[in-house]
């Protein structure tokens, strides 16, 4: 039996357009940082981070960043994901 999906599609106001593209850049940040602080460990430890390791290094940075602090557990949860 095949899934359907739907898709929604909406119009984002030219007004938010400027957050959203700053809130994009924050989490493509985040992501970059997990990515390298993952291939270190990697490297020096021989070891893959879970998500649950991740989360002490990403503590604090929600409030630098102008994020919620889950948004920074999600990615990177699906980092996690991803990865594998």
């Amino acid at each position: 039996m095949p899934t359907v999906v739907k898709t929604l599609k909406i119009r984002v106001k030219d007004k938010h357009a400027p957050l959203l593209l700053q809130m994009a850049r924050q989490v493509n940040f985040v992501w970059n940082f997990v990515n390298a602080l993952s291939s270190r460990s990697i490297r020096e430890r021989g070891k893959w981070l879970s998500a649950y390791d991740i989360h002490p290094y990403t503590k604090g940075a929600a409030k630098e960043l102008g994020l919620h602090s889950q948004t920074l557990q999600c990615v990177a949860q699906e980092y996690v994901t991803r990865r594998r």
